[in-house]
This record gives structure tokens, C-alpha cells and sequence, in this order.
């Protein structure tokens, strides 16, 4: 079993027992349920340097990047940075994160917030909406057809984008539908974890425009947003980079300067 169907497992026993505690009745009060949702892809359509900036504690592969961090802090500092939007990883058990933080990061700022989680059910869309996200993730490794249609068909209808991940040109093939508003190109092999922009470069030319194109992970300098721009992409997802320092706002505020 390798690191993402473990994940995976591990999520589906996870979401049945949130299930049990909240109900979605509950989820559906929240004060934030009604709120309308700004656009991720649109904000990534208007923006010179397309930077979507992730809080992101540890991972599976690079164990602890921050542990010293608040998250309202690095959403306020991003939000001032003048990135398009934040990702906000929920999951607990690998990545350190949680739904409170979606919440913290909320409270603190008012530009798109992505819940950055693995979606295999449509109660936790329900959940990313009443903690304030506009917007999920989708990966495709892990879902079926149906599945991507009937989860991103949901948000869609809560008023929230959908991004989904693909890794290669199989999944991208049978990913591809009305319901979707971003196409994300993971660099990342999530079975072995190495890293290449290859990726991101041979599938643009798959992605019809009609997608916004993001690419996700390996991103760590101007350079490489500089040799994706032509491929397409309007949007990069940047974590670990501006993670590992002390200031991930400063650092944000520094690169897309630089980009400019």
C-alpha cells in the first residue's frame, strides 16, 4: 500500500466518524454557509503573478516545515502580499493541519480560500463551505469519473470553484467536464514524491482553455514561473518556499515583487 492509499483509508474512517459528531444540519447553520464565495479562478484570470500561497505545517515527505506559525498571521500577510488566494491544508493526521485553521484563516482575511484536503465525500465539501472555503480540491488519483462530477457538481452548487489535480495525461483524460473551473498539474509523483515541471509542460497543451491551468508543487523560484507562463499556466501553488521561513507573508510579498 503506498503513502496515498493509506491516506486514503485512513480519511474514509475519518470522515464516517465526523459524520457521527456533526450532522449536516449543523454544518448548514453555520454563519459562514450563506456567505457568497469570490472566484479563485477569476482572481488568478486578473493577476500578473498568479500566486496561490499555501499554509502548510509538515507533509508525508518533508516531515516539519512550521510548526511556529499562526495561521491568521500568514493569511493576513499573504492576503497583504497580494497573492491570489491561500491554501489551507485541513489534513490532520499527515499534514498537520485542521478545519480550525480554514477558520482562523477566515476570520483574518477575505481573499479565496481553498481547502486543501482529499475530498471523497460530499460532506466534506459541506464542511469546507460552513469554515469559510471557496474553494475545493479534487485529485484525481483517487476518484473515479462519477465521483469528480457528483463532488464537483456540489460545490458548484454551494456557489464554490473546483480545482482538480491531475498528475498524468490518464487522469486528465478522464477528468475533463463543465463542473470543473481550474486544472492543477502536480509535479509531484504522489507514489515516489520526486519533483519535475515536465509534468506541468507536457499536459498543457491536453488542458482546453477553457480551464484555468495551475501548477502545483516544485515551484520555488521566478524561474519557474517564468518557463511555465508560456505553457498556459495563470496560476502556482507555492507552499513549502515561503513556509520554511519565519515570515511566509514577507516572503510571499518578496517573490511576487520580484515577479513583477
Amino acid at each position: 500500500m503506498n503513502i496515498l492509499d493509506k491516506i486514503i483509508a485512513d480519511k474514509r474512517n475519518e470522515v464516517a466518524l465526523r459524520k457521527q459528531l456533526i450532522p449536516v444540519s449543523q454544518l448548514e447553520q453555520s454563519v459562514l454557509f450563506e456567505r457568497t464565495s469570490p472566484s479563485l479562478a477569476e482572481a488568478l484570470k486578473a493577476s500578473n503573478s498568479g500566486i496561490i500561497a499555501e499554509h502548510k505545517r509538515r507533509s508525508p515527505s518533508k516531515q516539519v516545515i512550521n510548526h511556529n506559525l499562526n495561521v491568521q498571521d500568514v493569511a493576513q500577510g499573504y492576503e497583504n502580499a497580494g497573492a491570489c488566494g491561500m491554501s489551507v491544508l485541513t489534513d490532520g493526521k499527515y499534514f498537520g493541519g485542521s478545519l480550525d485553521d480554514l477558520l482562523l484563516a477566515r476570520a483574518s482575511s477575505s481573499f479565496p480560500l481553498l481547502r486543501k484536503e482529499f475530498m471523497i465525500d460530499e460532506y466534506q465539501i459541506l464542511e469546507a463551505k460552513a469554515y469559510g472555503a471557496d474553494v475545493i480540491l479534487l485529485i484525481a488519483a483517487v476518484l473515479s469519473r462519477s465521483e469528480i462530477k457528483s463532488l464537483s457538481e456540489s460545490a458548484k452548487f454551494l456557489g464554490m470553484d473546483v480545482l482538480l489535480e491531475v498528475h498524468n495525461l490518464e487522469e486528465l483524460q478522464k477528468s475533463m467536464m463543465p463542473s470543473l473551473d481550474m486544472l492543477g498539474v502536480n509535479n509531484r509523483n504522489l507514489k515516489t514524491f520526486e519533483v519535475s515541471l515536465d509534468i506541468s509542460k507536457s499536459l498543457s497543451e491536453e488542458i482546453p482553455n477553457e480551464f484555468v491551468k495551475v501548477s502545483e508543487s516544485g515551484i520555488s523560484n521566478i524561474e519557474a514561473i517564468t518557463e511555465l507562463k508560456p505553457y498556459g499556466y495563470q496560476g502556482f501553488l507555492i507552499g513549502e518556499n515561503f513556509m520554511k521561513t519565519d515570515n511566509p507573508g514577507q516572503s510571499a510579498e518578496a517573490f511576487i515583487e520580484e515577479l513583477k
